[in-house]
Parts: structure tokens; C-alpha cells; sequence
């Protein structure tokens, strides 16, 4: 029995079958590879399809997009004359039906009080009062007042399916009403574009509630028919500019795409048939990216030796030791072309000469730009910084001109927040990262500015710092140095001296007591009050705002003869590329022993 097992297995002795065996073995891993590589490129394939759509929606409701823009325009410029038109006494419907006469775009154009009692609108009756409180569109201004985009199948005053731009109207943080500005559905509907080898697309517009504003047709129900089966228009908010697919309400499978046409209150929702988005092409490259590799392995195994060495494999490990070479970072000049490989080897190694030649330009490109730009981004702060030392120079010269000393402290503390920003510019446009900025050194040149010009030389006044080094965004180290000069200049207008000390003090901390928070501190003696009289509470109504832009917590005590202001606040890191950090490689397959790079 084990002799014929032998004879059956015979076979496997002759030269073919092994060289078949091994050239399968080794030709496998290429094969996976491949596999691997072709159903990455499907998807980017699907990706790139997927943008395209995008792109087409997003093209199909550009008109519209442009109309209710325009709206949105016009209803904020007609807030101002409606306000004098209404403090003045004049007629506001003759404002009303000029604009629309004027127009070409619009139907109606009104004002609306919160009573819902509107005489200042186009209608062409003139001192009319037109009862708007049954309005579905003042209902539902009224329960969420705001900007709104909503369709109105009938319109009060034009009598036509129209869609209501709504904006609210204001008069000293007082809510008076909303202006509102239609256009007919027809207008809108024209400007949708799907001509262009789009057969049988549908696009739908809708607003931030979920109701349906236009649609390509103007047949009834004919936008219900499109959406996706089962799915609320409101859930296709969380998906801004995405792809999906599935059912539509008539049973179809259909492509959607949901791009924004006014960020916030009007979406685009395009319908697309899968022949035109073209998933059976990207079900066949799937199914491509399988087959084409196996047919590959069996062609292989038949030209054998010739095939597999000769042709191929020399000529893939010269181009697998030009690709790690410009993987690591050698990129002086594009790799050769293996001119004497064979033609779709050649064809790899032009393509990837051409894109390592576009690479290593575009390099250059970029770094020549990102140059550019930080030169003329710490030019712009060195003229902002030299401006601001020129105001602070002309106020200085104009305090000496002036006698009266109420009068020169005021002029006195607006020169020391002029040199403050002076100092901060001074200190961005030194700064290495232009995203990150040396707080401490920047505080500490504030103190010295200030001690330097408010302090006199026969002064007892003693003041104190303690810094810690700290890095900050300039969002955060720009309030967080002018609330620092607030704070010091406070410290130093009332200090004085306590019983038992020798003369007054001010001390300055900026720490980090826990990870990711900053402390700053200022403190400075008490003695007897001081009839100064009362402050302008300037002060202190910055240090409030410049703390409430830090998203930090003030508080403020008075113990012991002495006054402490503290500022807790987070710190948020930059988390900038240092200069010296080096881009790490990693190569698939670096370990192989013999490999030449």
C-alpha cells in the first residue's frame, strides 16, 4: 500500500512540479501584496467617486445657494433703514415696495413685529394691516427666534409658494421683530444645474428643522419619492458632506449626497442613480483586484525561470532599493528609469521618477512658502510692535504737556497698555515658533517696562517675581500679559506700607501647581486707606474680560495688610515640530537580512 502511495506521489519529484511549487511560494507574498494594494486603490477610487458627487451637489445648488445668500444679505441691509424709517415716522411700506419693485429676485419684503400686526411690507395696499399671527412662519419665529429659511406653500401678502428668509431684527439688544424676504420656489428651482451626463439625478434642499424647501421638480410628492427610506431629513444633519447609499421611498437603490448650502440653516441632498455613481465599476475593480493577481501567479508559473527572474525580479529589486532610498530621505534628484526592464516595469518606474520628481519640487515649493510666510508674518508683528512703541511715545509726550495730574494718570495707564501689546508683538515676532510663545519671558520684560517707568529711583516700593517657564498659545499669552499689566498696575497705584514693615511691595508668581494649569499671582501691601478718590473701575472691568477670554477663574482677597489677586487658568499646548526632531521611517521589510538601501 505505501508503494503505491509512492507511485501516485511520483510526480512531485519531477523539475516542474518544484519549480511550479517554489516560484508559487515565492510568488505568493507578490501576490497578496497586490491583492492588498489593488483593494486600497478601490477605495480610493470609491473615495474619489464619492468627492465627485460631492462636487456635483454641491455645483446643482450653487443658483440657490447664491439666491439665499443674496436674502440673507438683503434682510440684514434692510434692518437699518426699517429702524429709521420707524424713529423717523416714515412710511415703511413705500421702503418695502421700492425694494421688490427694484428686485427682480424677491416677491415680498416686510417687517413683523412680535405682535404679528405688520403694516410695513410690500403689499400694495398702503397703511394696510396684514395679520400675520396665523402665519406658520411667525409661529415659528416666535417659538425659536433666529435666522430661518422656511417654505411657505402660500404666502400672506404675495399670495405664492414662496420660501421665507427670516431675520431677526434688534434695537439696543431688544428683539423688535424679523425681517422677511420671499422667492418663489419656481426661481429657486430653475437655478438647480443637473444636465451634464446626470440622468435620472435628483437633488432636494431643506432646511436646519427638516422641512423640504425646493425640489428639481415641480410635481407634488415628487421630493418625498427620492428621500431614503426610513431616514429623517434632521439625522442627515450629522452626515455634512458624506456619501451613503440605500433605499429610496419608491424601492430603488440610490447614491446620496448631503452637502451644506448655507452652513447652519439650508443642506443640499442629491440623489444619484448607481449607474452614474458608479458602484457596479467599483464592485468589478473589487472583484478585479482579486482575479487579476491569480491570473498573474498562473502566468508566472508558465514562463518559469525566464518569467520570474529574468524579467522581473532583478529589475523589481533595483526599483524596491530606489523606492527605501527616497523613503529615508535621499531626494538630491529623482531615481533613474530602469530603461532596460521590461515595458509595464518600465512604465512603474517612469511613473514613480515623474511623482518623485513632482514630490521633491513641490518640497521645495512648500518650504520656499512656509518661509515666505513666517519672514512676512514676523514682519507684520514688527510693525505692529514699532506702532504701538510710537503711540506709546506720542502719549508720553503729550502727559508732559499736560498739568493737571488726574489727567496724566489716566494718560500714564493707557501708555502702559499700549507698551504692553508693544512688548507682546516684540516678543512674537522674536519667537522661533510663531504658534507658541514664552510667557514668562514675556511677563517678566511687562514687569521691568513697567517698574522702569512708574517706579522712581528714590522709591522704597520693592518688587518681587517668581516665573516659571511657560509656553502658551498666542490666543492665550497675548489676554493672559494684558491682564498681568491690569493686575501689576493696580498692585502698584495701591500699595503702601503695612505696620512693621519698612516700605511697600509687590509680588509677582506665575506657576504651574498641576498638569496642564497655570497660576498667576499678584500681591501687594496694604497700609493706611488712602483718599485717592473713587477709580474709574476700568481696571477692573478688563482684568474680567481678559479672564473671561482665558476661560480662567478670578478671585481676589484682602488679609493680613495685603491684597491678592489670583488667576487660575488651563493651558493649552501648542504641541509645535521642533527643528531638531527627525521624521522617523519605518520600511516593511528592514529586518531582511541583505537588503541594500
Amino acid at each position: 500500500m505505501l508503494r503505491r502511495l509512492n507511485e501516485r506521489l511520483e510526480f512531485t519529484r519531477r523539475l516542474g512540479f518544484r519549480l511550479g511549487a517554489l516560484l508559487s511560494v515565492a510568488i505568493l507574498p507578490i501576490g497578496l501584496i497586490s491583492v492588498v494594494q489593488n483593494l486600497h486603490l478601490s477605495r480610493e477610487a470609491q473615495r474619489s467617486a464619492e468627492m465627485a458627487l460631492l462636487g456635483r451637489t454641491a455645483s446643482a445648488a450653487a443658483g440657490e445657494r447664491a439666491l439665499l445668500i443674496s436674502a440673507l444679505g438683503s434682510a440684514d441691509a434692510l434692518g437699518p433703514a426699517v429702524l429709521n424709517a420707524l424713529a423717523s415716522g416714515g412710511d415703511c411700506g413705500d421702503l418695502m415696495r421700492n425694494f421688490v419693485e427694484r428686485s427682480a429676485t424677491y416677491v415680498y419684503a416686510g417687517f413683523v413685529p412680535l405682535s404679528g400686526l405688520s403694516t410695513c411690507n410690500s403689499g400694495p395696499e398702503r397703511d394696510a394691516v396684514v395679520d400675520l399671527r396665523e402665519s406658520p412662519a411667525y409661529q415659528k419665529f416666535m417659538a425659536e427666534p433666529g435666522t430661518l429659511v422656511t417654505p411657505l406653500n402660500r404666502g400672506v401678502v404675495s399670495g405664492r409658494t414662496v420660501v421665507l428668509v427670516m431675520h431677526p431684527l434688534y434695537q439696543d439688544r431688544k428683539l423688535l421683530g424679523y425681517i422677511g424676504v420671499s422667492l418663489t420656489q419656481e426661481l429657486l428651482r430653475s437655478t438647480h444645474s443637473l444636465n451634464f451626463g446626470t440622468e435620472g439625478a435628483r437633488i432636494v434642499t431643506f432646511n436646519h428643522r427638516g422641512e423640504i424647501l425646493t425640489s428639481d421638480r415641480a410635481e407634488e410628492g415628487s421630493a418625498e419619492d427620492i428621500l431614503p427610506v426610513d431616514t429623517p431629513l434632521l439625522s442627515l444633519l450629522s452626515r455634512n458632506e458624506t456619501t451613503f447609499r440605500t433605499h429610496a421611498n419608491t424601492g430603488e437603490m440610490r447614491v446620496f449626497t448631503v452637502v451644506p448650502v448655507v452652513p447652519g440653516l439650508v443642506y443640499a441632498l442629491g440623489s444619484w442613480s448607481p449607474q452614474i455613481a458608479g458602484i457596479g465599476l467599483m464592485q468589478l475593480s473589487r472583484f478585479g483586484a482579486v482575479l487579476f493577481p491569480v491570473a498573474l501567479w498562473i502566468v508566472s508559473l508558465a514562463v518559469a525561470y525566464f518569467a520570474v527572474f529574468r524579467l522581473v525580479l532583478r529589475h523589481i529589486t533595483v526599483l524596491r532599493g530606489q523606492m527605501r532610498r527616497f523613503a529615508i530621505g535621499k531626494r538630491d534628484e529623482p531615481p533613474p528609469v530602469l530603461t532596460d526592464a521590461p515595458t509595464e516595469i518600465l512604465d512603474v518606474s517612469q511613473t514613480f521618477h515623474n511623482m518623485a520628481r513632482i514630490l521633491i519640487r513641490d518640497e521645495e515649493t512648500m518650504e520656499d512658502a512656509v518661509t515666505e510666510k513666517t519672514v512676512l508674518l514676523k514682519e507684520v508683528h514688527h510693525r505692529v510692535k514699532n506702532n504701538l512703541q510710537l503711540i506709546a511715545s506720542i502719549i508720553n509726550m503729550q502727559s508732559r504737556v499736560i498739568s493737571d495730574e488726574d489727567a496724566k494718570r489716566v494718560l500714564r495707564s493707557v501708555q502702559d497698555r499700549v507698551a504692553a501689546l508693544a512688548t507682546i508683538y516684540r516678543n512674537l515676532y522674536q519667537a522661533e515658533h510663531l504658534d507658541a510663545v514664552e510667557a514668562d519671558r514675556l511677563i517678566g520684560d511687562i514687569i521691568n517696562q513697567m517698574v522702569s517707568a512708574s517706579v522712581g529711583p528714590g522709591s522704597n516700593l520693592k518688587v518681587e517675581t517668581q516665573i516659571q517657564p511657560m509656553t502658551l498659545l498666542p490666543d492665550q499669552a497675548v489676554p493672559l500679559s494684558l491682564l498681568a499689566t491690569e493686575a501689576f498696575t493696580n498692585a502698584l497705584k495701591y500699595a503702601g506700607t503695612a505696620s512693621g514693615e519698612d516700605g511697600p511691595w509687590v509680588r509677582v508668581s506665575l506657576t504651574a501647581p498641576e498638569p496642564n494649569w497655570g497660576l498667576l499671582e499678584i500681591v501687594n501691601s496694604t497700609g493706611a486707606p488712602q483718599c485717592e478718590g473713587e477709580g474709574t473701575g476700568l481696571g477692573g472691568q478688563l482684568i474680567e474680560a481678559f479672564s473671561t477670554q482665558l476661560e480662567g477663574e478670578t478671585s481676589s482677597q484682602v488679609e493680613d495688610h495685603r491684597f491678592t489677586l489670583r488667576l487660575r487658568f488651563r493651558i493649552e499646548r501648542a504641541g509645535p515640530i521642533l527643528a531638531n526632531e527627525q521624521r522617523k521611517v519605518v520600511l516593511t521589510s528592514a529586518a531582511r537580512s541583505g537588503a541594500q538601501h
